[in-house]
């Protein structure tokens, strides 16, 4: 009993840190992604272990070991006694296959392939990690103040929907215009609980990418300029084209190897042969080489088909290029279009709503408007500071996600 209180405190402790994480500044999740993010532990480990196997590339096969009882005579006045037989040996020796020196370069050269496949799949897992976890702390810290700024306007209402059953009561609202109200309402508690799912979701993808079970934003959003000329020099150096470039590469080695077929392999033999003393022991030595003779019906076939999908590598990497390029022309026509709304709505919306809302409760206060169109006021002005913030959000997460994905990974 003496140990319980202690464990139990200290379990206690354990699960409060990991329910109440300290909240995170975009570039602790950024970092705290890097360092924890499955996919980019597996891509690390798939590039460690294309560069292990680099230094076995064009490498000699192992040595063979020949054990053999040969002339073991079975019939005739010796059979069974290969002691009598002159013929009769116990052979150990040692072979060794050699790969002409155009198939171990083009081995050599398949295996660096491998190892520049393997890390540009790497940086590309980085970046996707990298991605992922901008946005989802972009989509947290906006769903979060969008949430906190309809909780502050549903504060700001809640007197005015207390008022209102006093307006029926005294005549002033007849009892039809008090359901307007309850409807205003209704619409605004709906937006809160998409907004409080949208925190959710958002919540979940941080967790996500980062690990941490309940994270939290904080500090301020990033901000990130659009230099497009800069983002199109930089697609050369993006993960994408890296992975088609080793890909070419390695479809290139491999038509390498198909054509290193058409010359001589050959192994060598070296073999001692144990004998009855009365007639001596022998050593034999031997050479084998291959004779690629039939090519055109052997080595040929095979030398076209592996142009044709170094070919067809090359047109890959062609098409990723330009697809690549449309991509980021499109994302920034969209980020211009979003970066637009949002400015109208700060200079023409949320300014004519906050006008209309002060005339409204202006003209209530003096007995020239009624309390429903101080509400429809104060929801539309509600509505315009949503979406001011989502637009916001738009064109922060726009500015992330293209640099982030097209620019260098600076």
């Amino acid at each position: 009993m003496r140990s319980f209180w202690p464990c139990l405190a200290s379990s206690l402790a354990f699960l409060a840190t990991r329910t109440y994480a300290a909240p995170l500044t975009y570039a602790a999740a950024l970092d705290l992604a890097q360092r924890s993010a499955p996919s980019l532990q597996a891509a690390d480990l798939q590039a460690q272990a294309a560069h292990a196997a680099l230094p076995a590339a064009g490498a000699l096969p192992d040595p063979k070991l020949n054990l053999a009882a040969e002339g073991y005579p079975v019939s005739g006045p010796n059979a069974g006694h290969p002691e009598r037989d002159d013929f009769s040996d116990l052979k150990v020796g040692v072979m060794q296959d050699v790969p002409n020196a155009a198939r171990r370069r083009a081995a050599v050269a398949g295996a660096r392939a491998e190892v520049s496949q393997a890390d540009a799949a790497r940086d590309a897992a980085a970046r996707r990690v990298r991605i992922g976890s901008a946005l989802a702390w972009i989509d947290l810290a906006y769903a979060e103040r969008r949430l906190a700024a309809l909780d502050s306007v549903l504060k700001l209402l809640q007197p005015l929907w207390d008022a209102q059953p006093a307006g029926v009561a005294s005549g002033r609202l007849r009892p039809g215009q008090a359901l307007t109200p309850v409807q205003m309402r209704a619409g605004l508690e709906d937006q809160r609980s998409e907004l409080a799912a949208a925190v959710t979701r958002a919540r979940a993808e941080l967790t996500r990418w980062t690990g941490e079970t309940a994270p939290a934003t904080a500090g301020e959003t990033p901000h990130y300029v659009i230099d497009e000329a800069a983002l199109h020099a930089a697609l050369d150096r993006h993960p994408t084209q890296a992975v088609a470039r080793s890909a070419v590469q390695r479809a290139e080695a491999e038509v390498d190897a198909a054509r290193a077929a058409k010359h001589p392999d050959w192994s060598w033999e070296i073999g001692y042969q144990r004998r009855d003393p009365m007639f001596g022991d022998m050593l034999t030595a031997g050479v084998t080489v291959s004779l690629p003779i039939f090519a055109s019906k052997r080595q040929d076939p095979l030398i076209a088909a592996r142009r044709a999908e170094a070919g067809k590598a090359l047109a890959d990497r062609e098409d990723a290029r330009r697809e690549l390029a449309a991509q980021l022309d499109g994302d920034i026509a969209d980020h211009l279009m979003h970066h637009d709304q949002w400015q109208r709505t700060l200079t023409m919306v949320l300014p004519a709503a906050q006008q209309r809302a002060d005339l409204e409760t202006q003209s209530y206060a003096a007995g020239r408007a009624n309390l429903a169109d101080v509400l429809d006021a104060m929801t539309a002005l509600a509505d315009a500071k949503l979406t001011a913030l989502e637009r916001e959000a738009r064109v922060m997460r726009d500015g992330a996600r293209i640099v982030l994905t097209y620019g260098n990974d600076q």
